[in-house]
């Protein structure tokens, strides 16, 4: 069995910040003695993501995803733990450990604003000593890949966001690398954008077997995309797992949908009513009653049709975070797939 490509034991991250109360009297105490706390952004998380593996990484708003992304990709140090990527130590930024991973970030720009997407795809392949016939293979294939024909020749301060976007994306990845940390890389685009990205990092991953750390707040982007992920919240590990068994673990209850083809009765008796009309109900029951219901619905009633839906992700998600009482480490997490599961 292969080494895992990612490999994260006790990752910490600690950061001293400043503090005072408002005004002048406050600032000038401040210049004698300054007051700082300590803020645990990452709080000692352990995962290993194996090679060609897909992973959904998530969490809310400062939990802690964007600085593990940035020690993973060697831009930070950590205060403590353990990492090994492709078998290199990421902040000691080696030539090489450089030349197989890249980090795309949906709010930050690498692009040269002035000047044609092309002429940054060019000083990329300076940097990171492409040979010729490589750089122009790799890039007719992204170009291919995204479409990218019409947007070479102009100033990227002339594209639109989803256009950006994916020259952003061709730029990060013309070396070729054989890990990518994407850090929210649909974020701020339209629902037709978001699918052709997805479509794409499908497609890289399929042709390169890269392995891929998926950051998102858009659901669409880690349903389409991931069998696994790993939930974090307050720099902690809430859960490591597939994504079915996330909305197993913490979805309380199913929707069932029923089409009757005699009109819809009440069917308050089965579960709570959502909605119904036009002779379709629409039922939230317990998870551990819904085949029970659904063997009475089709026992009781003239059902046309009947479907059985876990809840929205987005929905499981909250729910996650809402569980307070849930162990933080390696006790809620299910045990780690392979790269061939």
């Amino acid at each position: 069995m292969p080494a895992a490509d990612i490999t994260v034991t006790n990752l910490r991250k600690v950061y001293t910040v400043p503090e005072r109360e408002a005004g002048i009297a406050a600032a000038l105490r401040s210049v004698v003695r300054r007051r700082t706390r300590q803020v645990e952004a990452v709080a000692g998380i352990s995962f290993a993501v194996e090679p060609a593996e897909v992973v959904g990484f998530l969490g809310p708003n400062g939990a802690g995803k964007t600085t593990t992304l940035k020690m993973l990709s060697g831009l930070l140090h950590p205060t403590a733990g353990e990492v090994q990527v492709l078998g290199h130590v990421p902040w000691r930024r080696e030539k090489e450990y450089l030349r197989r991973i890249t980090l795309v970030m949906g709010q930050r720009n690498q692009l040269l604003w002035d000047i044609p997407a092309a002429d940054s795809f060019d000083l990329n392949r300076a940097i990171y000593a492409i040979p010729l016939a490589d750089f122009r293979s790799t890039l007719a294939e992204l170009t291919e890949l995204l479409d990218l024909g019409p947007l070479l020749r102009k100033p990227v301060r002339n594209l639109s966001l989803g256009e950006r976007m994916k020259c952003e994306i061709a730029a990060a990845l013309l070396h070729r690398p054989r890990v990518l940390f994407l850090d929210e890389p649909t974020i701020g685009l339209d629902v037709t954008m978001q699918r052709r990205i997805r479509a794409f990092i499908t497609e890289y991953n399929r042709r390169y077997g890269a392995t891929v750390l998926l950051s998102s707040h858009y659901m669409a982007d880690v349903e389409a995309l991931c069998k696994r992920v790993i939930v974090i919240h307050r720099g902690r590990l809430l859960y490591d797992g597939e994504l079915a068994g996330l909305i197993h673990r913490f979805s309380s209850h199913k929707t069932i949908t029923v089409k009757l083809a005699a009109g819809a009765p009440s069917l308050a008796g089965y579960g709570e009513v959502l909605l119904a009309e036009d002779g379709q109900v629409t039922l939230r029951v317990p998870q551990p009653d819904s085949a029970r219901v659904t063997a009475r619905l089709l026992g009781d009633l003239p059902v046309s049709d009947l479907t059985v839906e876990d809840p929205p992700i987005e929905e499981v998600i909250e729910r996650v975070f809402a569980e307070e009482a849930i162990s933080p480490q390696p006790s809620v997490a299910t045990s780690l797939p392979t790269a061939d599961s």
